[in-house]
């Protein structure tokens, strides 16, 4: 297991003010309190399982950039920014690009509508890449273009899972152990070409259920032997758990009002040969 390091931002300000996704309710009460005190815990977790945490400052205004996953894809020094679908949540990516410029990291615009790690995934060789709902399919081209590296783009079909990171999970990839990635994923989230494509892609994949992914289960962040999950994903816990990974599981039930759970809430400052992905901030 190596050590990584995450961009996370405290929800300060997290409320369901409005519903871009099926699983908001601005009629249904959050406990601010109790959403801080998950969000801490989700934070303290991972460092100490001896991973390096930064931090994106709150705005008011902003309820959503608790999900810091959505605000970028930072890979190799090189950060591409988002481009919001929904016009409540076009703001942060300003916020997200004054961060990356400040450490250090090479901002590239995105030149169509693009979630950041909500729809790309690094399996250590291969971008997984998700459209249908938040993604545009061009922002593929872009990331391919940018990073270098193959992007395989599969569709999201279910409007529950809007981003890929609700689907599918990378479980190791190939910087944690000398073995192929591993991933799991829902294949009725996916149409069926890019189930088959996974299947193909990804033979030893976790197979996750329907329940499984709508407890969020699939929404995790792993360094290859620790999987901290959705506290009530304990289907997805035991299938971890099965496979010989260590589930760590944490209780967000404030934060998955919001349509997100533990992914959502970690971006992965995704380092290479080793080097501080993260320069000083001036």
């Amino acid at each position: 297991m190596k050590p990584r390091s995450y961009l996370m931002c405290p929800p300060d300000h997290f409320q369901v003010a409005y519903a871009i996704n099926p699983w908001m309710d601005p009629d249904l009460p959050v406990d601010a309190e109790l959403a801080g005190k998950q969000w801490l815990r989700l934070r303290e977790t991972l460092a100490e399982l001896g991973h390096t945490v930064h931090e994106l400052a709150p705005v008011p205004g902003l309820p959503d950039l608790v999900y810091a996953a959505n605000g970028g894809f930072a890979l190799d020094g090189i950060a591409l920014g988002a481009r919001f679908r929904h016009p409540q949540r076009v703001a942060e990516a300003a916020e997200h690009r004054r961060w990356y410029e400040q450490h250090g990291w090479r901002y590239v615009a995105p030149t169509a509508v693009a979630e950041g790690e909500g729809d790309l995934l690094w399996t250590g060789g291969l971008i997984l890449g998700g459209y249908g709902f938040r993604t545009q399919l061009a922002t593929h081209q872009q990331v391919q273009e940018t990073f270098g590296y193959p992007v395989i783009s599969l569709r999201l079909v279910d409007p529950r899972f809007y981003h890929l990171d609700t689907a599918l999970a990378v479980l190791s990839d190939t910087a944690a152990a000398p073995v192929p990635p591993q991933i799991a994923y829902f294949p009725g989230a996916f149409s069926p070409a890019s189930a088959r494509i996974l299947g193909r892609l990804f033979p030893d994949a976790l197979i996750a259920d329907e329940t499984d992914a709508a407890a969020f289960g699939l929404n995790l962040v792993s360094d290859g032997r620790h999987v901290v999950l959705n506290a009530e994903a304990t289907g997805m816990a035991g299938r971890l758990a099965a496979a010989g990974y260590t589930p760590v599981p944490v209780e967000l039930s404030e934060l998955k009002k919001g349509g997100g759970s533990v992914k959502c809430c970690v971006l992965e400052l995704h380092r290479k040969n080793g080097a501080s992905p993260v320069a000083p901030a001036p």
